[in-house]
């Protein structure tokens, strides 16, 4: 990829799919790097077939997917449904992820990263990417072999150490089989137990097309981390998005020690800084996210040597994000009135990381209301794998059931705070689930501590903005609108 292709703006993949085919299609198109969320996809993918949501990019992309049996197979099995919904859930349920995925998830998975990348890249010669959580480790490897196959230019991830991605990205370019390693609680068996896939297997005897590798992006929050992913014995990143810990979403915990602010909020203090200088030295592309969602910011980026800027909360209350609109308008029109507040939560996150929360009324961002939510955990993303007395591998989460977890083996004391993120992010889309017993799922929505400075690409008398109206003003050629 020529020099000329680096992007200076990358649009964040934000939570479940805020970050849409829609939303990067149309940063790419403007010649910036457009982001996916790969969080979730064969979930969401299966529950628009269901209410045909985006139904004619949807089937043009299921068309083009280089294995038909697989894609009919998925159209029978979560095709609309023609009977009376009376006493029944909204959704039928979709395979929670393990580490030895059912053919049908597996299916599911690859074709729903390819269709969302299909979708993004469709009529433009934009670079798309995708982005992923080191922490959910079981649908990588499917996540990562269905955007290859749709022709995915970048591939991002954080919320870990993701020293693997290089080798990854190498042998499924070409069609290898390939693993990664799953962290096992409770484990002591001393066993290294891995997700594989095989391209070969899943084809099931068809021919493999032939794929290029993609560039790989890794997020980080510290130049050691960086450096110490560059020297990796699996290859080196290709880049690096630095992340401040102001970014929307997960973020990394404060070195050393944690430590509280009166608001109950981790504090970051002089060792979480970073050291710009050394991430230059690297000699690699960067850039650097989290409060860098301006024109001034992106100036003071470049100025520190960074190829660019990575923005999320910008374009997550943009019309092309994946957010409900309602709940979208009702954000902006809080924050106009001054609240809005976004919560660095501790405890929100099962992953253990802290996780921002928009406090806003009506979602499970305000504590009183998630408090109320009865416990169910039947998406599964963020489940733990542990090891059974038996010997046998089991799945637990901390926001599931607290007697389901403690008998599991969990701590009741991990169960404090806990929200239930996978069921709360899908339901920001308008794809929450409604259950049989009357009980509904409402939204989680998480956002950077710089959503406040949404209005600035308002123009007077609107409540809403587009993608393309963030890029004009950080990039200079909107500067009347930028005080």
């Amino acid at each position: 990829m020529s020099e000329q292709r680096i992007p200076r703006i990358i649009q964040g993949g934000m939570g479940v799919g805020i970050s849409s085919w829609r939303l990067a299609r149309t940063v790419s198109m403007e010649g910036e790097l457009g982001v996916i969320s790969g969080t979730a996809v064969a979930l969401t993918l299966a529950r628009k077939i269901m209410e045909r949501v985006d139904e004619e990019d949807v089937n043009r992309a299921l068309d083009a997917f280089p294995f038909p049996k697989m894609v009919e197979r998925i159209r029978a099995k979560y095709a609309p449904s023609t009977d009376e919904q009376f006493n029944k859930d909204r959704f039928k349920g979709v395979p929670m992820p393990t580490i030895e995925y059912s053919k049908d998830l597996l299916e599911l998975t690859v074709v729903a990263c390819f269709v969302e990348v299909y979708m993004a890249k469709y009529g433009h010669d934009g670079l798309v990417g995708m982005n992923l959580l080191e922490k959910i480790v079981t649908p990588t490897l499917s996540s990562l072999y269905g955007a290859l196959l749709a022709g995915v230019d970048y591939i991002l991830m954080g919320a870990g150490i993701p020293i693997r991605i290089p080798q990854v990205l190498d042998e499924l370019s070409q069609n290898k089989d390939s693993s990664l390693p799953v962290k096992v609680a409770d484990d002591e068996t001393g066993e290294i137990v891995y997700s594989r896939f095989s391209p070969t297997a899943f084809a099931e005897g068809e021919n493999l097309p032939k794929l290029k590798r993609p560039k790989f992006l890794a997020i980080v929050s510290s130049a050691p981390l960086a450096l110490h992913l560059h020297r990796s014995q699996y290859g080196s990143p290709d880049g690096f998005v630095v992340e401040m810990p102001i970014a929307g979403g997960h973020n990394a915990p404060p070195r050393g020690k944690m430590q509280l602010n009166e608001n109950g909020e981790p504090i970051y203090g002089i060792r979480d800084e970073v050291d710009f200088q050394a991430i230059q030295n690297i000699g690699l592309p960067f850039y650097l996210a989290g409060g860098y969602g301006s024109r001034e910011q992106y100036v003071m980026a470049t100025n520190l040597g960074a190829s660019g800027i990575q923005v999320g909360t910008a374009f997550a209350f943009c019309e092309e994000s994946g957010m409900e609109k309602s709940l979208k308008q009702r954000i902006i029109e809080a924050v106009k009135k001054g609240l809005g507040r976004v919560r660095t939560d501790p405890l929100a996150s099962p992953t253990g990381f802290p996780f921002k929360v928009v406090e806003i009324e009506g979602t499970n961002g305000i504590h009183e209301t998630a408090e109320k939510r009865q416990r169910i955990c039947d998406l599964g993303y963020l489940r733990e794998a542990y090891r059974k007395e038996n010997g046998n591998i089991g799945y637990r989460c901390p926001s599931e059931p607290v007697d389901d977890y403690v008998k599991k083996g969990g701590k009741i004391e991990e169960t404090v705070g806990r929200r239930c993120l996978c069921n709360g992010l899908v339901s920001t889309l308008g794809l929450g689930q409604k259950r049989r017993n009357g009980t509904e799922e409402i939204p989680i929505v998480t956002a950077g501590d710089d959503l406040k400075f949404v209005l600035r690409f308002l123009k007077p008398g609107q409540l809403s903005y587009t993608a393309k109206d963030v890029l004009n003003i950080l990039l200079g050629k909107d500067l009347k609108t930028t005080t």
